[in-house]
């Protein structure tokens, strides 16, 4: 997996380079595993503050001001319930973590862009059904053309994701970071060793 090419997809704050703290839902399950619910330090102690959160984790690391001295957070549950999208929205971004990040034609995972299976000249739509992700290569040689024409075939038929699957599937692509405290909340319903 090409992982400088998935991070082109997920824009950070700068604040999440330093201290993130992992938003966990009421349900203790995090808000989004793909891109992981992070938010700067900033915002953790915020919403601590606030009352709108409670602080499961923290780091080692304090902040100061003249008159308190708070430690980071690291893990936050929010106080009320985020009820999870059902519909998946139809965004570039969600349809390659449908598809794994990789061309749905020739299986490669860098230099993605999208193609319509049935091309758009042909009446194809712009849907779940009809977008897959394609390398530039695979997309060029394809072009207006169908899938019969140039002897080519996919990988799987593309197809609507439920919101249960996509959560799965960004589950596969941990970030680059994962703080210790984290590990127990991003993995609580995976099977235990004996």
């Amino acid at each position: 997996m090409d992982g400088d090419f998935r991070v082109a997809f997920v824009r950070e704050p700068a604040g999440l380079k330093h201290h993130p703290a992992l938003v966990l839902n009421a349900d203790f399950r995090p808000l989004s595993y793909y891109p992981l619910s992070l938010w700067p330090w900033q915002e953790a102690i915020k919403a601590a503050v606030l009352d709108r959160v409670q602080v499961v984790a923290e780091y080692d690391q304090v902040v100061r001001s003249p008159s308190t001295e708070i430690n980071m957070p690291s893990v936050v549950v929010l106080k009320d319930y985020v009820k999870p999208r059902k519909r998946v929205a139809f965004t570039r971004f969600n349809l390659f973590l449908r598809d794994g990040f990789r061309c749905q034609y020739c299986g490669h995972s860098g230099d993605l862009t999208f193609d319509h299976v049935i091309p758009r000249a042909r009446g194809g739509r712009t849907s779940w059904e009809n977008v897959v992700a394609a390398c530039s290569r695979c997309n060029l040689r394809k072009g207006a053309r169908s899938l019969r024409e140039v002897g080519m075939s996919l990988r799987k038929p593309p197809r609507r994701p439920d919101a249960e699957e996509l959560k799965n599937i960004g589950r596969r692509f941990p970030p680059n970071h994962l703080h210790e405290s984290w590990i127990d909340f991003l993995y609580w319903d995976a099977e235990l060793e004996d």
